[in-house]
Order: structure tokens, then sequence, then C-alpha cells
């Protein structure tokens, strides 16, 4: 599974209650789980900035990934930006057989 990191910006409209904000995580989170089985969430975070929320989640592949950002802008009237990630073990891993000079 690969993972991806993924920033989201509400759009002006919404969330016209500070208490709408947990529905429209529960109605978008239900149509991510009925529509994007594969994706499945690792952390959820408010976040102070350009954007609203930081997720990170695991999903089988780039389309995966699409999908549930797509689902995101539709259900939430939002902005979102996805990244792919590796584990900084992982990453590490990778740069050790690396020419030590190039």
């Amino acid at each position: 599974m690969a993972t991806f990191i993924m920033v989201t910006r509400l759009g002006p409209d919404a969330a016209r209650s500070p208490q709408a904000f947990e529905q429209i995580e529960k109605s978008t989170m239900a149509v991510i789980r009925r529509n994007c089985p594969d994706a499945h969430w690792v952390g959820s975070y408010a976040a102070l900035g350009p954007y609203d929320y930081v997720d990170i989640f695991h999903a089988d592949g780039i389309d995966t990934a699409l999908r549930v950002s797509a689902l995101i802008r539709a259900c939430g009237h939002a902005q979102t930006e996805v990244w792919p990630a590796t584990e900084w073990s992982h990453f590490k891993e990778l740069m050790r057989g690396m020419p030590a000079q190039v």
C-alpha cells in the first residue's frame, strides 16, 4: 500500500456553523468508505494556515488516491492537494544504495 498526504481547504460555503465540520466529516467519510474500500485512514488533523485539514491515508495506488481526492472535493466543497509519501526509514534505505558522489 502506498502512503498519501492530503491537504484540504474548505470552500467558504462548506460550513455555516462550527458544528457543521463534524457533519461534513461523517458524510464525506461514509462516501469514501463506500466508493474507495482500498483507502485506509492513518490520521486526520485540523491545521492552522492555508489548509483546514491534513489527512494521511494508505491506498493501493494513484487511482484510489485520485478518487479519494475527487470525493473530498465533491462532498466537502473543498480544494485538495495529494502528495505521495514514504516513511523516513524507507527513504534512508533508498539513499544508502546511492553513489557517494555524483
